[in-house]
């Protein structure tokens, strides 16, 4: 790696000014980029990582969002002296943007224009910094989709991004972000919510693109696990400073900061048993200085410490499962099928079906929580939501406490619906934008005619927001002024409301950084302890399934593949997916971490 610097950020302020006065997003940054490294930046949302990257790109919504101080000194290759990107006027930033500094997106969805093919969006970028024909441009495109392993190039090429999966379309947008060779790369959480096989991809391929190109890489994340996988040296952003810096295997090894420590340890473990995850607010407090300013107090020193301390035991795990089985299954699930039509005659007679549950048998014990893991499109939501009748099953049956699900009508179902919930993955599209967090809480109650009184339903719905860790001025706000991890313990607290005992987790904190998802996989654990919840978890993170279940299911293409507790399917997988699956978990462990430098090296 070279040590000349290709972009030197100099105490660097963003602020985003509101209603109720300046916010800072961004205080005082600096650090330095130099050619073919990889920096990692890491911190929860709202740390200002994505706020820094924008202010590299003059990407912020102006004029509520705009850098207020420092400098950005970009240095093209061969120059003796930087260009202050903050001062650039901006046809002149244009030129740079996409051409010398290239940025790929966090949801691509959202970067990708609905109305364009992807293939012109891409020759679309070709075209205005290559000034190239529109056959050269074409040319390019398909070559570049080669390069990032897109099957079927001229497929793709034609779709619109809806007909793209989430893996997909990010390979378009990095595709995009390659296209002019840029001399930096920011890629702002390109994997997040992805399957960990198709994350494990779209990481390979950037490291790859790294050395055929030779740019430098601003990874930005909220995992360190991801990090571990990429990065040569890691910023860590807390409240819009840089609070450390370092060698990746230094961040891993030594930590120094509370912060850094409790981002390594609220990673769900895979070697180990938890009673609960470590937690920011475990290592770390906040008190004021004597200038009246936050500052970050430590309460734990090491991360084998927090872990330790609740870590349980393998005879505790055993006599765990030996008296679930004790008593007779809750549910079970007999030959459930759930087909839905492909490809029709021109009568629109199905010609063949999309199997996407196929003959899966499982049964659920009282207290427990089954996990449910596998890639997108292998089943698992739909067997979710087929269990529930959210979707109609094609064959099979469902007996609940001996009553079968699929004999009932349409009443009878929605009386059983107290009994059993779902929270689903994306909790700002299940809450109506219009009415307040209390009375989506209150709903449910109101439905199933539940208490005497509005005013016994409202005591109820405060009664919940204080379960799931919210307070009571919360009760009147909307769901747009929460953040995520908020809004999902909302959900969770509407879930709550009818009193039920079993409770489907669709994916509940996939899109969640890992230190809101450690809370938000705590309080379910405690919720289960204390009201003896059962749990069907669903999710593609083999890490996130194996930390919150005491069984465990692998799905692939509708079938059950593997099954076993959660602990034995981790430790002795049979099946070759299963594996895959293992291993394509970020670990960071500090062995892989120093093999993956002596082998760069």
């Amino acid at each position: 790696m070279s040590k000349d610097k290709i972009l030197e950020v100099n105490n660097l302020c963003t602020s985003f000014f509101t209603d109720e006065g300046e916010v800072k997003a961004v205080d005082n940054a600096s650090f330095a980029i130099h050619r073919g490294e990889t920096v990692g930046i890491v911190g929860e949302s709202g740390s200002g990582k994505s706020a820094t990257a924008l202010s590299l790109m003059r990407l912020l919504p102006s004029p509520a969002g705009r850098a207020v101080g420092g400098s950005v000194l970009y240095y093209p290759q061969s120059a003796s002296q930087g260009v202050d990107l903050l001062k650039l006027p901006r046809t002149e930033m244009q030129k740079i943007r996409g051409r010398e500094i290239s940025m790929i997106f966090q949801e691509p969805m959202s970067s990708l224009n609905p109305v364009f093919r992807c293939g012109a969006q891409v020759k679309e970028a070709i075209r205005l910094h290559l000034k190239l024909d529109r056959a050269a441009a074409r040319l390019r495109v398909m070559e570049l989709f080669e390069k990032v392993q897109l099957s079927n190039p001229e497929r793709i090429y034609r779709a619109y991004p809806h007909q793209l999966s989430g893996g997909q379309k990010q390979r378009v947008m990095i595709a995009m972000a390659m296209s002019c060779q840029p001399g930096v790369l920011i890629a702002d959480e390109p994997t997040t919510a992805l399957d960990v096989t198709v994350q494990k991809a779209i990481l390979d391929l950037m490291n790859q693109l790294k050395e055929e190109i030779g740019a430098s890489i601003i990874f930005i994340t909220h995992d360190l696990g991801v990090i571990a996988e990429i990065a040569d040296r890691v910023m860590v952003m807390y409240q819009g400073r840089v609070v450390e810096e370092g060698n990746v295997l230094d961040i891993f090894s030594r930590p120094q900061h509370p912060y850094t420590k409790s981002l390594l340890a609220c990673r769900p473990p895979l070697g180990r048993r938890l009673r609960r995850l470590p937690v920011i607010s475990d290592f770390m407090e906040l008190v004021e200085n004597g200038e009246g300013q936050p500052e970050a107090r430590e309460k734990l020193d090491s991360v084998e410490q927090a872990i330790a301390s609740v870590q349980l035991s393998a005879e505790e795990t055993r006599q765990r499962l030996e008296e679930l089985r004790q008593r007779p299954p809750l549910m079970e699930v007999k030959g459930l099928k759930t087909w839905f039509p492909g490809r029709r005659n021109f009568w629109g007679k199905p010609l063949e079906y999309i199997r996407a549950v196929d003959d899966v048998s499982f049964d659920v014990y009282p207290g427990e929580t089954l996990g449910l893991v596998g890639e997108s499109g292998c089943g698992k939501t739909t067997l979710g939501r087929s269990i529930l009748r959210l979707v109609e099953p094609t064959g099979g049956e469902v007996l609940y406490k001996g009553r079968s699900l699929f004999n009932l009508s349409h009443e009878e179902m929605s009386g059983m619906r107290q009994e059993m919930q779902i929270i689903f993955q994306d909790p700002y599209s299940s809450l109506n934008p219009r009415m307040t967090i209390g009375k989506a809480i209150m709903e449910p109650m109101q439905v199933h005619e539940l208490y005497n009184s509005e005013e016994e339903r409202r005591e109820r719905a405060l009664q919940l927001l204080d379960i799931v860790k919210l307070e009571p001025r919360h009760f009147n706000r909307y769901p747009h002024e929460f953040s995520g991890g908020q809004r999902q313990r909302i959900a969770i607290a509407r879930a709550l409301a009818l009193n039920p005992k079993f409770i489907v987790c669709d994916e509940s904190v996939s899109a969640l950084d890992v230190s809101v998802q450690a809370q938000v996989l705590n309080l379910l654990m405690s919720l289960r302890e204390k009201y003896r919840f059962t749990y069907i978890f669903i999710s593609h993170d083999l890490s996130v399934v194996k930390f919150m279940s005491d069984r465990m299911i692998v799905m692939n293409n509708g079938r059950i593949v593997e099954e076993g507790p959660a602990d034995e399917v981790y430790a002795n997988p049979k099946e070759a997916y299963t594996k895959k699956l293992i291993d394509a978990i970020p670990k960071g462990r500090v062995e892989d971490i120093a093999r993956r430098l002596r082998k760069g090296g």
